[in-house]
Formats: C-alpha cells, sequence, structure tokens
C-alpha cells in the first residue's frame, strides 16, 4: 500500500524511498514486530478467557510438560495478524506472488485454527480429521501452484532446478502442480510437527524466512542472478518483504513465546508459517533448497514417518518419543537444551543453504 506514494516522488524525492525493496522488507520488519508486541497481551488474555483449559497436554510426554496445563493455544493468530498487516502496508499490491503466497498462508492458517478449535474444545489431541486436512491442504497447494506455474516465465514455469548447477533443469511438465503442492503441505506439516516446545519451531522458521527472504531478493533482481548464475525469476523480489513480515511477526511473538510461554503457536500458526516458506521455494525454484534451509523441519518430520512404519511394521519404536525433540528430552536433555541446539542447526543448515547460491 505505502508503495503508492513512490509516486509522489516527483514533487516530493524523499518519497522514492518507497520503490526500494530493501527499506520496504525492513519497514515490514519493524511493522510486524511493534503490531505483535503491542497487542500480543491483549490477544493473550482474550485467547485465554475463551479457551479456559488452554491446549491439552499428553499425558504419555515428558513430565516436564505437564506443568504448561492451562497455556492458551492459537498463537498463530498473533502471528498472522501482525504479519498480514505488515505485508498489506508494505508489500506491493500489484505483486501476483505476494497475493498467492498470503492466500496460502491464510488457507493453511484456518485449517490449523479449526483443527485447534476442535483440541481446545475437546480438551483431546485428535482435532480435524488427517484425511480431510491433508486433501483441503492439497486442494489449496495446487490451486496455489498452479497460478505460480501460469504467471512464470515460459521456460521455468513447470520446471524444477537444482542447487550447485544452473545448467541443470527437470521440466515436469503438467505434474509440476503435483510436485510443487507436495513441497508446500510437507512444508506445512513438518512445521506443524516441530512445534513442540517453548520456541523450538519459530525460530527456526525465522532463520529459513531470512534466508529465503534473501534468495526471493536475489532470483528477481536480473543483475544479481546473472552474477551468481541463479535463475531468475522476475517479480519474487516482492517476497523478501513478506519474509521480513514473517521475521518481525516471529521476534513479537517469541518475546511471549520464550520459556515459559505465555502462548502456544499451535497448528494455526505453525501450519501457516510451513506453507508459506513452502510456497516461496516454489516461487523462487527453489524447492529442493528447502530440504537443506529446512532440514531441521524435515529432521522432525522423518522421525514422525520412521516412528509409525517401524511400528507398524515391527512392533517396535526407533525412537524413545516421536517428534525426535521428545526423543531427546527422554534421553535426559533439558527443554532449553533442545531448543537452543536445534536453533544452531538451523543456523548451520540455514547457511549450508545459501551455499548453493554460490557454489555452482
Amino acid at each position: 500500500m505505502l508503495t503508492l506514494l513512490a509516486d509522489f516522488s516527483s514533487v516530493f524525492s524523499f518519497l522514492n524511498v518507497f520503490r526500494y525493496i530493501t527499506f520496504r522488507t525492513g519497514g515490514a520488519t519493524v511493522t510486524a514486530l511493534a503490531f505483535v508486541f503491542f497487542f500480543g497481551p491483549a490477544i493473550i488474555r482474550s485467547l485465554r478467557i475463551r479457551q479456559g483449559k488452554g491446549q491439552p497436554i499428553r499425558a504419555d510426554g515428558p513430565q516436564t510438560h505437564l506443568a504448561k496445563k492451562g497455556t492458551p493455544t492459537m498463537g498463530g493468530l498473533m502471528i498472522l495478524s501482525g504479519l498480514v498487516v505488515s505485508t498489506l502496508l508494505w508489500a506491493n499490491p500489484s505483486s501476483p506472488y505476494v497475493w498467492v503466497v498470503m492466500l496460502v498462508t491464510l488457507g493453511f492458517g484456518a485449517i490449523g485454527f479449526y483443527d485447534d478449535y476442535l483440541k481446545v474444545t475437546k480438551q483431546s489431541h485428535k482435532g480435524f480429521s488427517g484425511r480431510s486436512r491433508l486433501a483441503i491442504e492439497f486442494a489449496i497447494a495446487a490451486a496455489a501452484c498452479g497460478v505460480l506455474s501460469s504467471i512464470g516465465s515460459a521456460k521455468l514455469a513447470t520446471a524444477v532446478t537444482f542447487p550447485f548447477s544452473k545448467e541443470l533443469v527437470l521440466d515436469l511438465g503438467l505434474f509440476f502442480v503435483v510436485f510443487a503442492a507436495f513441497v508446500v503441505v510437507g512444508a506445512g506439516n513438518a512445521v506443524n510437527l516441530t512445534d513442540g516446545l517453548d520456541g523450538l519451531a519459530i525460530v527456526p522458521v525465522m532463520i529459513a524466512a531470512a534466508t529465503f527472504g534473501f534468495i526471493a531478493y536475489l532470483a528477481g533482481n536480473a543483475v544479481f542472478a546473472n552474477y551468481l548464475q541463479i535463475h531468475f525469476v522476475p517479480g519474487t523480489g516482492e517476497l523478501a518483504v513478506v519474509c521480513g513480515a514473517v521475521i518481525g511477526a516471529g521476534l513479537g511473538f517469541l518475546w511471549f513465546n520464550a520459556p515459559p510461554a505465555q502462548i502456544f503457536m499451535g497448528d494455526t500458526g505453525s501450519l501457516a508459517l510451513g506453507g508459506l516458506l513452502g510456497t516461496v521455494a516454489v516461487a523462487t525454484k527453489h524447492e529442493i533448497v528447502l530440504a537443506i534451509v529446512g532440514g531441521l523441519f524435515v529432521l522432525e518430520a522423518l522421525s514422525v514417518i520412521i516412528q509409525v512404519a517401524s511400528f507398524k511394521l515391527t512392533g517396535k519404536r526407533v525412537f524413545r518419543m516421536a517428534p525426535i525433540h521428545h526423543h531427546f528430552e527422554q534421553l535426559g536433555w533439558s527443554e532449553p537444551q533442545v531448543v537452543v541446539r536445534f536453533w544452531i542447526i538451523a543456523v548451520v543448515l540455514a547457511l549450508a543453504g545459501l551455499a548453493t547460491l554460490k557454489l555452482r
């Protein structure tokens, strides 16, 4: 919205600054942070009154988690509200990429909200039907990816690119929408599985958002893309503003989610933020790099898949408890140890993902 001020730069030259993505990304970060920080306490009070007993705590989980009983969930509403307000203010409204990413984010957020609502009202871990939930997620993701392929350049519209090589491009044709939808849904649910300890999910999400905000800016700039020999995707630079808003909203949320958490993110936030990261990766043609940058989320998801498959096939469990962050808790790691060490892993993986931009 504020980009419209640049139209008056002929009268007031200083308004030209609103044309720059870097300036608007910084503005989006600060705006989202301020919004969540100032409105967070009111949102928490409202959720606590409406939820009563708060998010149900797993009886079979680590005993230290029982002290968290009564903590409200749906903190994702704080993040999404700050994200939406900031994006509407600072992003260019003429960018289709921004609208596609935001629609996926809000769509996944709505699914997560309904799931949280069922869990809170029923005081049960059984929320939305798994199959129905995945079906709706795939429908939203497929529609979004279909739009992304239609607005992309003809050369890359339905293609998958690979890190470390500019020449290696695989055109999937119509199957691209299925592949891309899988990336988006997989990212959403992987982040959702990671959200199990205070501050565990939001910091890696911010790290991944910062990484992909940088990638989006470079991929959307012809000069930088040519210099780094990455694929130029016109228009995706605007997604850096959205990623900046994620970082700001995430920092504001972390203020209240830091141990001991005053509020949990819930599926409302984790599913939405994961979907956002997946969609940005698809838009910038860095789907495979997402698996590197978001390797922590991949690890969490794989631990659940391996645990379930092993138990069904052999009757034995590979991990003491899944997702894997609970496994380390059962081994004797304290919650802060697990969280901080996983943050370190997220930083290392983000640096590895950024390295793929130059190593070609």
